[in-house]
């Protein structure tokens, strides 16, 4: 039985900066993740200024291809609106085991089946055990389910289904677009040039309202392809997308029972607006490990629940 003060399940963003702060002091933690790293992590990718000085993270110094916008172009039921911002995109392959290496934590490779709770810790697969236990292991995450299912059921409103797809591609179009109710989508499509002449292009919205007037996420990938191609934003491409789901912010998030805490897409806590995950992933566990760090609190009613106000914000700051 491996021991540990702290045993953080997922080793994306939440969990591995969770894993950082703790690190940071001296508090015993190791991370457990069903993937082997680097993985590939399909995602826009989006990280804010807030997020860069939260991680204390010197652009200039990151080892990793990092692409900065200062004009981001909306377009609402087809009018455009060019805004004045500074926001970045990170391939997440890169970037989450950058985050992991840096946390300087012990890493295994493990999918958590079984969660017990004997005696005040937590045995996982009767292989590890700690004190503390935190969920970051996303939309299914193990600890969720084990503990806050039950008592704090999602929100099905709030469920968003995305499809998207990153490749190499030699794009003309160096600018961030993204497309807001086209073709009368509950949601938005994107188009993100990232670093080392990648492309994420994708679309998301609510599966609830999708399926209440018999309309796909599919066959919106197929419009939003065909606008790409004719718009010669993306030419003779023979897509490969990867489906995924999760849960935008919930109404009154709990994020902690006894010494369980989840954080991230664990907690629901995707932004009601644009569906961000990372700054809201990065918010979340910071305040679970000064939670543990601490003896406080840890409440997540005030981590951002909107991405606007950001990318306007963006525009004071660039």
């Amino acid at each position: 039985m491996i021991y540990s003060d702290v045993i953080i399940v997922g080793g994306g963003p939440a969990g591995s900066t969770c894993a950082w702060k703790l690190k940071q002091t001296g508090i015993e933690c190791i991370i457990l993740d069903k993937e082997t790293f680097p993985r590939t992590k399909i995602c826009a990718g989006w990280i804010t200024p807030k997020v860069v000085k939260q991680l204390k993270l010197n652009l200039s110094s990151y080892p990793h291809s990092l692409v900065t916008f200062r004009t981001i172009h909306f377009y609402i039921y087809g009018k455009k609106i060019s805004v004045p911002t500074k926001q970045y995109a990170i391939r997440r392959i890169e970037f989450d085991n950058w985050l992991l290496k840096r946390s300087k934590v012990p890493y295994y490779t493990h999918h958590v089946v079984k969660i017990e709770k004997e005696n005040g810790d937590f045995i996982i697969d009767r292989k590890f055990q700690s004190k503390y236990l935190v969920g970051a292991g996303g939309t299914y995450c193990p600890v969720y389910k084990s503990f806050f299912e039950c008592v704090y059921p999602r929100v099905k409103t709030s469920l968003i289904i995305g499809i998207e797809e990153e490749f190499p591609y030699g794009y003309q179009d160096d600018h961030c677009h993204l497309w807001f109710f086209d073709n009368h989508l509950p949601g938005y499509s994107w188009y993100v040039p990232k670093g080392n002449g990648y492309l994420n292009i994708g679309i998301g919205g609510s599966l609830e309202r999708l399926r209440e007037r018999g309309d796909s996420i599919k066959k919106q990938w197929d419009f939003f392809t065909h606008k790409l191609e004719k718009q010669g934003l993306v030419n003779s491409r023979q897509f490969n997308p990867k489906g995924y789901n999760y849960y935008l912010r919930q109404r009154s998030p709990a994020g902690r029972i006894d010494n369980a805490f989840i954080i991230g897409d664990a907690a629901s806590l995707a932004t009601k607006d644009m569906g961000e995950g990372i700054g809201p992933a990065v918010e979340s566990g910071i305040r679970a490990a000064d939670s543990i760090i601490t003896g406080t609190d840890y409440s997540l009613t005030s981590i951002t629940k909107y991405s606007f106000p950001s990318i306007l914000l963006g525009k004071w700051h660039s």
